[in-house]
């Protein structure tokens, strides 16, 4: 009995012990909150805005007006010289929109099967020499409606990036116009032959390394599987490489290439053109996979940052507003085995008779970016 009446005497204390620590941990608490709360309110209060005269609000649509007129004005100015720069982009010919002087190497124009491309060697800029020891970097841009130069239009640029470490750079261009009967055999082919030149050029560095951007990625690809042995790592910079991957609900262009029935659009595209098919059909074709981009936030961004914004736009625009051309063969190999046929990771695509390409073959070590 003695043990019972000490038990329940000690479950009574450890009760009050508990209730105490709870109702001074709960006051505590509230206290707390109260305080923030107090603190969080004096900080609203103190940022909302006050009350304005009629005369303040004058003076606010005043100043916006007076802001709004001179964005407008800027932004319309930055149209024209966009547009002022795209006539003498055209009358030159449409160049490479490389930022750095550069000297021809190679012009597949003049082989056997001519091919509109060429191998230039990028001269370094006053400042910087190049380490012959170190591995030569060839990059390849892609050849999807618009001209090369995107991976070298800046100092802050893959070309900027490897020449600053000591890198001999070399970069793989093409002309607006392709060879007549030209085929991406052709080009695979002179493209391994540019590959064979630089490395010959530097007999005390190990194989070059392949950058290959977009269009370029694939393509690059196709050339290492083709000769496992002819170049050393690969870097693949958002390049399409499996063409039936992602998700069903994104792309507006997926839907479009179902209902349109796959191949013929670029077919008849190419009809139009006289057996040729103009790469601004494939831009309009990027503009549309992010229609709210391209008719509203483009621009809007431009007008918000156009104190900032204009020498970045422009120096954009001028590649992206240079469109090349590619032979009907081409374009339907490109529709027909890979965006439609998905034939490159299957390792079903071919570029002639018994030249099928499967991508298990390559050895070199592959960077991705995504």
């Amino acid at each position: 009995m003695h043990d019972l009446n000490r038990t329940l005497d000690r479950s009574v204390r450890i009760s009050r012990s508990v209730a105490d620590l709870f109702q001074r941990r709960a006051t505590t608490a509230n206290q707390r909150f109260a305080a923030r709360m107090k603190t969080a309110y004096e900080a609203f209060a103190a940022a909302a805005p006050k009350g304005k005269t009629p005369a303040d609000i004058g003076r606010d649509w005043f100043a916006y007006q007076v802001d709004a007129v001179q964005r407008s004005v800027l932004f319309w100015d930055t149209l024209r010289q966009r547009g002022n720069q795209w006539l003498a982009h055209e009358a030159a010919g449409k160049p490479p929109v490389l930022k750095y002087d550069y000297e021809l190497i190679a012009d597949a124009r003049t082989y056997e099967r001519a091919v509109n491309y060429a191998l230039v060697r990028i001269i370094p800029p006053k400042g910087v020499e190049f380490d012959d020891r170190k591995r030569p970097f060839v990059i390849v841009d892609p050849r999807a409606g618009h001209g090369p130069g995107i991976g070298g239009f800046k100092e802050d640029s893959e070309v900027g990036v490897a020449m600053k470490a000591g890198h001999p750079v070399y970069f793989v261009i093409f002309f607006p116009e392709p060879e007549p009967g030209q085929t991406l055999a052709d080009v695979t082919d002179a493209e391994a032959e540019f590959i064979r030149i630089v490395d010959e050029r530097h007999p005390r560095s190990e194989k070059p390394v392949i950058i290959g951007n977009c269009q370029g990625g694939w393509a690059v690809m196709m050339l290492a599987a083709a000769r496992p042995d002819i170049a050393g790592p690969l870097v693949i910079n958002a390049a399409p490489m499996s063409y039936w991957a992602g998700g069903d609900n994104g792309g507006p262009m997926r839907y479009a290439g179902g209902l349109l029935g796959g191949t013929w659009p670029a077919l008849f595209a190419s009809d139009l053109g006289g057996g040729k098919f103009d790469g601004a059909t494939l831009v309009d074709n990027f503009e549309q996979l992010n229609p709210a981009n391209t008719l509203w936030e483009k621009w809007y961004h431009l007008y918000a940052n156009i104190d900032s914004e204009t020498a970045r736009f422009l120096e954009f625009e001028r590649w992206w507003g240079g469109y090349y051309l590619m032979n009907e063969e081409e374009i339907r190999w490109i529709v027909s085995n890979l965006f439609v046929g998905n034939k490159l990771t299957a390792g079903e695509a071919r570029l002639g008779p018994g030249r099928y390409f499967d991508l298990k073959s390559i050895k070199q070590p592959i960077i991705v970016f995504a």
